[in-house]
């Protein structure tokens, strides 16, 4: 990303050179910095509330038409600042405040080559005391996935079975319960079960010794 490599250390949280959006820009803040550099701010500022809103789990879809047609704006035009706004939004809220600040926020955005006009309004929101508003929103509105409600299991040994080689070896019978009412049941060899350990093991291990480099650390 341009001038990110040479900031200064003046955002201690973060490591050298590093953005909150990670270490390649989203293509949606892309495209909307290219829209924002003629921007009208109060036009600006209606996009900015539209999203805000749907942030919040409101609907915006009348404000968004009228934007369309009382601001001289196309389609195209708003559709790529509501995609960047939506985005840099989004990922700023997902990191708590402790971890990153709001001038290492507005440094950001200043490296992204966001019109200096429109950094203030995106602090506002992300440091703003809606804030909370938006995280508990952002909470309810994302995608869950089925959680384990029941395990159990049992180690079982074929006696007779169409394959010598399975005859008399032992297997482990696993059945889960989902919260979703959904019951799978799935047999593993004793012996899978012993390589899925390990590579389990070893994935937590390599977790754990990722933790351990600072380069991946964000400072206090």
């Amino acid at each position: 990303m341009s001038g990110a490599a040479g900031r200064s250390s003046s955002h201690p949280n973060m490591s050298h050179g590093s953005c909150f959006l990670g270490s390649r820009t989203p293509m949606e803040v892309d495209l909307m910095i290219k829209q924002l550099k003629d921007l009208d701010k109060e036009i600006f500022r209606k996009i900015l509330k539209a999203v805000v809103n749907s942030l919040e789990g409101k609907d915006s879809r009348e404000s968004v038409r009228s934007i369309v047609e009382t601001e001289g704006l196309s389609e195209e035009q708003l559709s790529y600042i509501l995609a960047g706004m939506y985005t840099l939004l989004g990922e700023a809220l997902r990191l708590p405040q402790t971890s990153l600040k709001q001038e290492v926020f507005k440094g950001d955005l200043r490296d992204l080559r966001i019109p200096e006009e429109f950094i203030s309004d995106f602090a506002s929101v992300v440091f703003g005391n809606r804030r909370s508003v938006l995280e508990t929103a952002a909470l309810q509105n994302r995608t869950r996935l089925p959680t384990l409600k029941d395990f159990s299991w049992r180690v079982d040994v074929a006696i007779s079975s169409s394959s010598l080689t399975r005859a008399l070896q032992p297997a482990i019978l696993m059945q889960l319960k989902l919260s979703n009412g959904n019951v799978h049941r799935f047999e593993v060899p004793v012996s899978k079960f012993q390589e899925m350990r390990y590579n389990v093991a070893l994935i937590l291990k390599e977790m754990n010794d990722l933790e351990k480099r600072s380069i991946l650390k964000i400072q206090d």
